[in-house]
């Protein structure tokens, strides 16, 4: 067996173990785990400490830690209030997000601030779902209108993000015939598993099987969801599209499909201890190894792109939400805006993809990034300070408080 040095994994995982059990400690300092984590990864890696460097399993664990998250994602798509005027407003609103990307991203590379506008203009379309959610499920928004009409928007954005990004820069790309062809192959596959798990589930026998063996030692659920995600990512990566594409769709066929994600009542809560247990908090600290410092701070203009950014996002993510006026007011669309500008995990998956790629600058990648840690650490707070002063949250048009025979 051929020796490994584990000694970069041993501090990554420490570091993972011990970054949210300080942030306990003191819980005025209401920062986002996922800044910590690249905060503290920045910190131990070769631009502060250089105690770690990213080598072979620590690349394979972060890659699946990326996967993960993007599968959680996908697993947050409610496709049955994902319709209507639901979807309208969110293709919409995501559409007008895209057009406003490309107008910016063509700016910026008109003066020379970056090499490719589209990639740009992909990468400020994303809203992060993993952090929108739980923000929203804690300030009881998440079963209103106005935290449906949200999620609606954050969910097309991830998958219209990740679409683009596979469609237009997938690091085996051939050109966007034949990338439209790889992606026609993964949604066969999608249609095809799908259609395999949805009639496996209808068989009795099998069904009484998987309700056994689900909460004993074997947990066959979870090994079948780890399975499908397996199967879409290494699909994906064989036919040239990028790993996080089929991550996400894994997780939204899963939803789909299984009925029983959402009412076993620990089947989820085991995906996010593997995931946010061990693998996720991996990718995100070995981002912050990755994260080049120098780089960044050595071109005094990529250092200056920050900010820029920062409006940036806000004004492709923040200005389509003006669509939502009519709906749900003025003091929640200004909510809506800053919710839906919040982005950190795309960003930098697509950043290292496009430096990779040779089509943004480490310097312009790292500001990019650094603009996606200011988005999450200052957004969702904004969102806060405006939400605390609503009533109770009106659900499906009807007001909670009230008495109601509506379920």
């Amino acid at each position: 067996m051929p020796e490994v040095s584990l000694s970069g994994f041993a501090i990554v995982t420490a570091v993972a173990f011990a970054v949210p059990l300080i942030a306990g400690l003191f819980p005025r300092v209401r920062l986002p785990g996922a800044v910590l984590e690249i905060v503290a990864g920045i910190v131990i890696g070769p631009s502060v400490l250089g105690w770690v460097q990213i080598d072979e399993p620590l690349q394979v664990l972060g890659l699946i830690g990326l996967a993960f998250l993007l599968f959680l994602a996908g697993l947050e798509i409610d496709f049955v209030h994902l319709r209507g005027t639901l979807l309208r407003a969110a293709v919409l609103g995501f559409a007008l997000s895209f057009a406003i990307a490309l107008l910016i991203g063509g700016g910026l590379a008109a003066f020379g601030v970056v090499q490719s506008a589209l990639l740009v203009a992909i990468i400020l379309t994303s809203t992060s779902l993993g952090v929108i959610v739980p923000l929203l499920k804690d300030a009881g928004q998440a079963g209103a209108r106005f935290g449906q009409l949200v999620i609606a928007a954050a969910s097309i954005a991830d998958f219209g993000a990740v679409i683009l990004l596979s469609l237009f820069f997938s690091r085996e790309a051939t050109g966007i015939g034949a990338q439209l062809l790889l992606l026609g192959g993964l949604a066969v596959l999608a249609l095809v598993l799908g259609f395999g798990v949805a009639e496996a589930s209808r068989s009795a026998r099998l069904s009484a099987e998987l309700i056994a063996l689900q909460d004993s030692s074997a947990q066959i659920r979870v090994r079948g969801a780890v399975v499908l995600l397996a199967v879409f990512i290494w699909f994906a990566q064989l036919v040239g599209l990028e790993v996080i594409l089929g991550a996400f769709i894994a997780g939204a066929v899963l939803r789909l499909v299984d009925r029983s994600t959402m009412t076993h009542p620990t089947f989820r809560t085991k995906l996010d201890a593997l995931g946010y247990g061990m693998f996720i908090p991996i990718f995100f600290v070995t981002s912050g190894v990755r994260f080049d410092v120098a780089a960044l701070t050595a071109d005094r203009s990529a250092l200056a792109t920050i900010p820029l950014f920062v409006v940036a996002l806000l004004a492709v993510r923040g200005l389509p939400a003006l669509l939502y006026t009519r709906q749900i007011g003025a003091r929640l669309t200004g909510v809506a805006a800053l919710l839906q500008a919040t982005s950190l995990p795309f960003i930098v998956a697509a950043a290292q993809i496009g430096m990779e790629l040779g089509v943004l600058s480490t310097a312009v990648g790292a500001a990019l990034v650094a603009a996606g840690l200011v988005s999450v650490l200052v957004f969702p707070l904004a969102a806060l300070s405006l939400l605390r002063p609503m009533p109770t949250p009106m659900v499906a048009g009807v007001d909670t408080a009230a008495p109601s025979t509506t379920s």
